[in-house]
């Protein structure tokens, strides 16, 4: 059989299109690093060391949390979340809201997720629920939160997970109480999606996965997916965070987030949805602007907020929902995030 051959030109082209669409964050962690070596030999060899030096601390999170997503991809334990959408509306809100804040989904099964609930018949509130907890937190998040910030923030960003999802559950549901929201989904959206297939059938779970040769190749390839996920947003994520304890003034982010009052919680909220990077990339950002003098409640905005709601799964989501439900999401997601902001920050006065 003759091989294929491909033309240089397209070969090359081909090579960089795929090697910029699946490593451009190493890409760009590289490029900012020789940047500095050139700008600056020891701010670039600084910005590397404070990177690895910081990479080595949370690497025992970084192992708990790899392992248990992979092991959760082999075993197909993902799939319980079919589980939490069949019972009362009611209840249905709240399996949501939990399961929403404890599946490792995928970030590309999300939104195809959740248009195959909604093309099911599967309420609107339930969906909510998951949708608004499930990008707060998941248990390699718990695990990474408590190596970066500590234990009593991660828990406090767990339970802000499971509020916002009941909370923005039981406001969709009294609106479609009232007749409102019949029809969330745009025209054309269908039910496709790499983790749409997790909730039209249940099939059981192989928690001994050890035993079954293809799931053992699928927990490494999991737990290798993971890892590299993991390594180049935190690697990018500590380059920012050292120019930033570098070159940011620490009395502006004291005087613009820190304090106790209103103000510096309603800017974190609405700062976090265009400044927010990713989930695991944010966690030593505002590591560092905590050190400088954020507010516990303004980081805990900054990171709900931008969670739900940051650019790219906002536009996600408009291209999925209707306007009014995608009004009626940002709304939530918003204002949510603000109170428990709020919240939290008189719990660290007590």
């Amino acid at each position: 059989m003759a091989e294929t051959q491909i033309d240089p030109p397209q070969g090359t082209a081909r090579i960089t299109s795929h090697l910029w669409q699946h490593e451009k964050v190493w890409l760009v962690s590289a490029a900012i690093l020789l940047a500095l070596f050139i700008y600056s030999p020891a701010l670039g060899l600084g910005t590397a060391q404070f990177a690895a030096l910081n990479l080595a601390s949370i690497a025992p999170y970084l192992a708990l949390s790899v392992g248990l997503a992979a092991y959760a991809g082999s075993t197909g334990a993902d799939r319980l979340i079919a589980r939490a959408f069949t019972g009362s509306p009611v209840m249905m809100i709240f399996l949501a809201a939990v399961v929403g804040g404890l599946s490792p989904f995928c970030s590309c099964g999300v939104i195809p997720l959740i248009a195959a609930l909604l093309a099911m018949g599967v309420p609107l509130s339930a969906v909510m629920a998951f949708w608004l907890a499930s990008p707060v937190m998941d248990p390699s998040m718990f695990l990474l939160t408590t190596g970066v910030l500590g234990f009593e923030f991660a828990l406090a960003k767990t339970i802000a997970a499971l509020s916002l999802g009941v909370f923005g559950g039981l406001v969709v549901h009294g609106l479609a109480r009232a007749g409102h929201l019949k029809t969330p989904l745009r025209e054309g959206v269908g039910n496709g999606g790499c983790c749409a297939s997790s909730v039209r059938s249940i099939q059981p779970v192989i928690w001994k996965f050890w035993q079954d040769d293809a799931r053992v190749s699928k927990f490494w390839n999991e737990a290798l997916k993971t890892a590299l996920f993991l390594a180049k947003w935190l690697t990018l994520a500590f380059i920012l965070e050292n120019l930033m304890l570098t070159w940011l003034p620490a009395d502006l982010v004291a005087s613009a987030l820190g304090g106790t009052g209103v103000g510096p919680i309603a800017m974190a909220t609405v700062v976090g949805v265009p400044a927010y990077l990713n989930g695991y990339a944010a966690l030593p950002l505002v590591g560092g602007l905590i050190g400088q003098g954020m507010a516990p409640g303004a980081a805990l905005a900054f990171l709900v907020a931008g969670g739900v709601s940051s650019l790219p799964a906002a536009i996600a989501v408009w291209a999925l929902v209707r306007r009014e439900v995608f009004a009626l999401y940002l709304g939530i997601a918003l204002t949510g995030s603000f109170a428990i902001g709020l919240i939290f920050q008189l719990w660290t006065t007590l």
